[in-house]
């Protein structure tokens, strides 16, 4: 697997908004329904996207 290494700022921009785009859908989840099929979708698609960055590091010099 590809190491991705961002600049500090960069990585905290990418990790704001990937955190913000991932409860945004869960909040669609619970709107849908978090039972139903879409839901269920959009909750397990939210929480994928919300730690996203776990796999990009800080790039540190």
């Amino acid at each position: 697997m590809t190491d991705v290494a961002l600049a500090g700022r960069t990585y905290r921009f990418l990790d704001v908004a990937t955190k913000l785009a991932g409860v945004a859908l869960l909040v669609g989840a619970l709107e849908l329904g978090i039972a139903s099929a879409p839901g269920a979708t959009l909750a397990l698609a939210g929480a994928v996207l919300g730690v996203s960055t776990v796999f990009v590091t800080e790039e540190t010099r």
